[in-house]
Order: C-alpha cells, then sequence, then structure tokens
C-alpha cells in the first residue's frame, strides 16, 4: 500500500533564486504538480545553510566564545576548514538557545506563500516546505577544538531549540499546510567517518544521528508531511565526500523509518556523481531498503549530463528499486549556473521529459 506522498519529484530546499517569491513562482510554474511541496528557496542569507546558523546563532551566544574567525579572505568560509571555529567557555556545563533566527524567516515566507495561493499562484492543494537542519549539522562544522566535551552542551541545547522551534512554527502555520524536512549532511559525513575533528568512533556518529532522529521525527504531528534528506554536501563542491556505495545512506534511512514513531512521508538519498551512473555497485544497496509507505526520491537529476544522464541512473537504480521519485543532488541554490532562471527550467525539463 503506498504512502500520502507519490509525488514525481522533490525540491530538496535551496533554489537558484533571489527572492522567496521567485522562488515560489518559479516551483508553482515549472514544477507544481509534480512535487509533494514549495520551499521558499532559501534564498539571501540562507542559502549559506548552516553559515547563517553559525553566525546568527552560535557566534552571538554569550556562552559561545570563537577560538579562531574565518580565515577566508572575504570572511566567508569557501569550505568546512575555513569556517570559524567556536568553542563552550570553560566551566559552562549547560545553555539554552532563546530563540532560532531560522523561524521568523520560514513565517515570513508563509504569509507570502499564502497570498500567492490566495492569487492562484500557488495550487489551492499545495504545502508549504520548511527545512530543519539537524542538530549535528548545526553543530559540526564550527566546534572543532574540543568536539565530544562541546557536543555534550551544544548538542542537547540544539535538540530543544529544534522541538521548541517546531511548536512555534506549528502556532502560526496550519498543519495541513505544512510539510517538514530535516536535513542531514554533517550526520551523514561524521558516519563516514571522514570528519578528521569528530570523536567517539562509529558509535558517537550513530549517537550523533538516530538519537536526536528519534526523539525529533514524534515531535512532528502526523497531520504535517515529514521527511527526511541524507546527503554529502555541496561545500564547497558536490559532493564533499564520495561514497563507494548507497549502504550507509540506505542503513540511516532504514533506521529513521523505524524510528520515526509517525509516518515518514519521504527520504531523499543523494545519488553518485555522473561516472557512476552505470555503477550497479553503487546502488546495488537499494535493495536492502525497508522504509514502507515513504516515497523515495533519489536525489540523481545531476545539470552536468541532463536528459541521458538521469536516463542512465533512474536505469541502474531501478534495478534495485522498484518506484522511486527523483531530485536534484542537493538542494542547488550554491550551483545556480550562468543563468539561474534557465537552471530551473532545464531542471523541470528533464524530468519531465524522463518521466514520459
Amino acid at each position: 500500500m503506498g504512502g500520502r506522498v507519490t509525488s514525481e519529484l522533490l525540491l530538496v530546499g535551496s533554489l537558484p533564486t533571489p527572492s522567496a517569491e521567485e522562488a515560489f513562482r518559479a516551483g508553482a510554474g515549472l514544477v507544481g504538480d509534480l512535487v509533494p511541496a514549495l520551499p521558499d528557496g532559501e534564498s539571501g542569507p540562507l542559502g549559506a545553510w548552516v553559515a547563517f546558523d553559525r553566525t546568527q546563532l552560535l557566534e552571538p551566544h554569550p556562552d559561545i566564545e570563537v577560538l579562531v574567525p574565518s580565515s577566508s579572505p572575504t570572511g566567508r568560509a569557501r569550505h568546512a576548514y575555513e569556517t570559524a571555529r567556536l568553542a563552550v567557555r570553560e566551566g559552562v556545563g549547560s545553555l539554552r538557545f532563546d530563540a532560532w533566527p531560522r523561524v521568523p524567516v520560514m513565517l515570513e515566507s508563509y504569509e507570502l506563500f499564502r497570498r500567492l495561493r490566495a492569487e492562484g499562484v500557488i495550487p489551492a492543494d499545495q504545502r508549504f516546505q520548511v527545512n530543519f537542519p539537524g542538530p549535528s549539522s548545526v553543530f559540526t562544522g564550527a566546534f572543532k577544538d574540543h568536539y565530544a566535551r562541546d557536543w555534550a552542551v551544544v548538542g542537547p541545547a540544539l535538540e530543544d531549540l529544534t522541538l521548541r522551534a517546531i511548536d512555534q512554527v506549528l502556532g502560526a502555520i496550519p498543519a495541513r499546510d505544512l510539510a517538514l524536512q530535516f536535513d542531514f549532511a554533517y550526520e551523514v559525513l561524521d558516519n563516514e567517518q571522514v570528519l578528521g575533528w569528530t570523536e567517539g568512533g562509529r558509535e558517537g556518529a550513530w549517537d550523533r544521528f538516530g538519537g536526536p532522529w528519534s526523539r525529533l521525527a514524534p515531535h512532528v504531528p502526523e497531520e504535517v508531511l515529514l521527511g527526511l534528506h541524507l546527503c554529502y554536501g555541496t561545500f564547497p563542491e558536490w559532493p564533499m565526500f564520495e561514497a563507494r556505495d548507497m549502504g550507509l545512506l540506505v542503513h540511516m534511512a532504514n533506521h529513521a523509518a523505524a524510528h520515526a514513531g509517525r509516518p515518514l512521508d519521504w527520504l531523499h538519498l543523494a545519488g553518485p556523481r555522473y561516472l557512476r551512473s552505470e555503477d550497479e555497485a553503487f546502488f546495488a544497496p537499494l535493495a536492502g531498503l525497508h522504509a514502507p509507505r515513504t516515497r523515495v526520491f533519489l536525489g540523481i537529476v545531476l545539470p552536468l549530463d541532463g536528459e541521458d544522464g538521469l536516463r542512465r541512473r533512474h536505469r541502474t537504480a531501478s534495478r534495485y528499486l522498484d518506484d522511486f521519485g527523483v531530485a536534484m543532488y542537493c538542494g542547488f541554490g550554491r550551483q545556480p549556473g550562468q543563468d539561474p532562471g534557465e537552471t530551473l527550467r532545464e531542471h523541470a525539463a528533464v524530468v519531465r521529459a524522463v518521466r514520459r
């Protein structure tokens, strides 16, 4: 039996648009009939993803100090080793974040979403999509010097903040209007054991993923559509780490589906670089995916090779997974191309061509 989401395409989150209004208009106009929900494109400062949280949430906190500012000559980090290095101040055993600066942006976007829907720009039955980075994704790129010590303090505070932020969003947006996706990228890299500064080995990495997920997901009311995005990041290029196969993503997805405490409406799993389009070994772990009634979106749309490339990857993945939707490998606000509008139009055209 199928689940609540049967869509052909997922807009992961960030889009190559300069404003939320342009993201909504482009999303509704180009792919509104293909997607389960419309995001605001994470334009402006949110385009830097968790760098927004580092500068607006973490660095201003009185119990957190900046040990070393960003080493980028522009002040905006170009890769993970250029980010500012933060630490919990000596003697601090617990802390609390009063509010998440992301939430007012979400609520402002929802008011715009409502207006455009009332004007007929957005379909009447379309949902508004919000994206929350996982606690470890907010934390991991910033706390490199005393990782385990600081995670014990900041991790629970970020989880508590996320629970309260979900409640704040639900206080302003009806559940029937909402789709909520958690974005876990650093959690994936952490479990791949490729981050040189993390501590605790595989067991610690799994706890930083599975623990928060098992407490956050059940907090989302069942009337809200719930999704999970698992990928390898785009900082600065896609992917930050190229896996040998999809084994880890499938393992994490199975755990997420089993411990969501409610229906998990979709999973987005990042695909390979284009040279592995016909690498059966890369896709083979999909045969072990156990997520009943969850729509799977494979991140196999790459702007490099268009329709032909998507067909190759779709054909290879289909040997191991019977039915799935597609998406860009990740959000693509940081890969706008020379003409962002054309990038979006090409994205829509490629997906429509392949689904025929």
